[in-house]
């Protein structure tokens, strides 16, 4: 992390530079509810990217699915939302807020609104938001949507393992949308009704110490993750949940969590769930989600290692990790500087092309050079609005991590500079291998 001390300066780089923006907001804005903007949602499609080339496509052993954000309600029956998924939370009878009863803010019985001690006894609360299907609203058309993606996994295993011809062990991974209709969102992006997750259901022989084996793998791999991601070791630790606070359906589970400027939080997990879904919806629905072992000849059903992660809360962390302010520039003689170091694989643009001045020759050949590097290398930002200096700023602050400039003397000797964002280093490059050097950095 640089020194961000809160998330008012992030959420205001945020607003200023579209990453992020209150969803909503000319309306006074929908609660918990954001969107990501030019630069966001560039991020956010780079990193869900990084995840699924690295866990979906790189492996042998794992497919893909993209399954419905609606489902029939017996899926949430079966899978013990509808009866299970619920937070406690107190209201406060002076001012009827609602609150988790969690919440850091709740202290001493006083509600953090009005300070009044008058707060109800804790009353169970479904988080699910309810839904129906149809123009009929009763209950026998409502459902929900999804408060996870890993039930449209479960209920589709039969389908992936006839279609793919998968062996134990193996897996599926799921990006998608999730809804939580939270009692009190806070802390920015962190906890908000609408998101996205990044899952895994790994599925292995019904054993303990198999169970064991795959469960530390797993933890592993998805720490390692973040790490090379960016996020740095002293800011993430492992939180193992106490058998008090498991969920339904898990035998273990333990939280990575992130060092955010509010505090450590979960920003993902690693659950070992046994054989509770697949038996469930076999149990509930009729049909038969069992594995059949060829060699063996023996019918079981498969434990389940979940791998899961916040795409959203995963952003937040990186450009927490990411944000250093300056109060007099870089070099302690300027005026503020915002930098955001974010992994170049990442970023939104993995180079800024900027034309010295607005010379006819020299924007002529600087958008020659980023028509190339855009078909070859992906997302290139082009500017030629303002100083040299201030241009450099307004990438530095959304983390662009390599400047390219085209100057009168790139007409001569066919050469560009190349300013990297950490350290300020320039760079003198030929035009005609740019392109393979800009690839080797940003490891496309």
């Amino acid at each position: 992390m640089g020194n961000l001390n809160n998330l008012e300066p992030l959420v205001e780089l945020c607003k200023k530079r579209g990453i992020i923006f209150q969803s909503s907001e000319i309306y006074g804005g929908a609660s918990g509810v954001y969107d990501f903007g030019p630069i966001g949602v560039e991020i956010k499609n780079n990193l869900k990217r990084f995840f699924w080339k690295r866990f979906v496509q790189m492996p042998d052993n794992m497919v893909g699915i993209d399954a419905g954000i609606l489902m029939q309600r017996a899926v949430w029956q079966a899978s013990g939302h509808e009866m299970n998924f619920v937070d406690l939370m107190i209201e406060c009878k002076k001012c009827h807020q609602r609150f988790r009863i969690d919440d850091e803010d709740i202290k001493a019985d006083t509600c953090p609104v009005c300070k009044s001690k008058e707060l109800t006894a804790p009353m169970k609360f479904n988080a699910m938001f309810k839904t129906f299907f149809g123009p009929v609203e009763d209950s026998g058309h409502q459902t929900f949507l999804r408060p996870e993606t890993a039930q449209g996994m479960f209920v589709n295993f039969k389908n992936v393992l006839d279609t793919t011809r998968q062996k134990l062990p193996f897996g599926m991974g799921q990006i998608g949308k999730a809804f939580r209709n939270e009692i009190t969102t806070k802390n920015f992006i962190f906890r908000s009704r609408e998101f996205e997750q990044g899952e895994i259901e790994f599925f292995i022989k019904s054993d303990e110490k198999e169970g064991e084996k795959w469960f530390d793998y797993w933890l592993n791999e998805w720490k390692q993750f973040f790490l090379d991601l960016g996020l740095s070791e002293k800011n993430l630790k492992l939180r193992a949940h106490k058998k008090s606070e498991l969920a339904h359906y898990s035998k273990a589970t333990v939280d990575i969590e992130y060092k955010f400027p509010f505090g450590w939080a979960e920003l993902a997990g690693v659950a070992n769930r046994t054989d509770f879904d697949l038996k469930r919806h076999s149990q509930v629905s009729g049909k038969d989600l069992s594995y059949f072992n060829e060699t063996k000849k023996e019918k079981f059903y498969p434990w389940v290692i979940e791998p899961t992660m916040g795409i959203d809360r995963t952003i937040l962390a990186l450009l927490c990790e990411g944000y250093s302010e300056y109060a007099q520039g870089r070099s302690g003689k300027g005026e503020k500087e915002i930098v955001l170091e974010i992994n170049p694989q990442i970023a939104a643009y993995k180079a800024a092309i900027l034309p010295l001045t607005k010379d006819e020759k020299l924007v002529n050949l600087a958008k020659s050079i980023s028509q190339i590097l855009k078909e070859k290398i992906g997302n290139i930002y082009y500017d030629q609005s303002g100083s040299i200096g201030r241009r450099y700023r307004r990438q530095d602050e959304i983390g662009t991590p390599y400047c390219i400039t085209i100057d009168f003397e790139s007409l001569e000797d066919k050469k560009v500079t190349i300013r990297e964002i950490d350290t300020m280093k320039q760079e003198r490059v030929e035009i005609k291998k740019l392109s393979s050097w800009l690839s080797a950095k940003v490891k496309i």
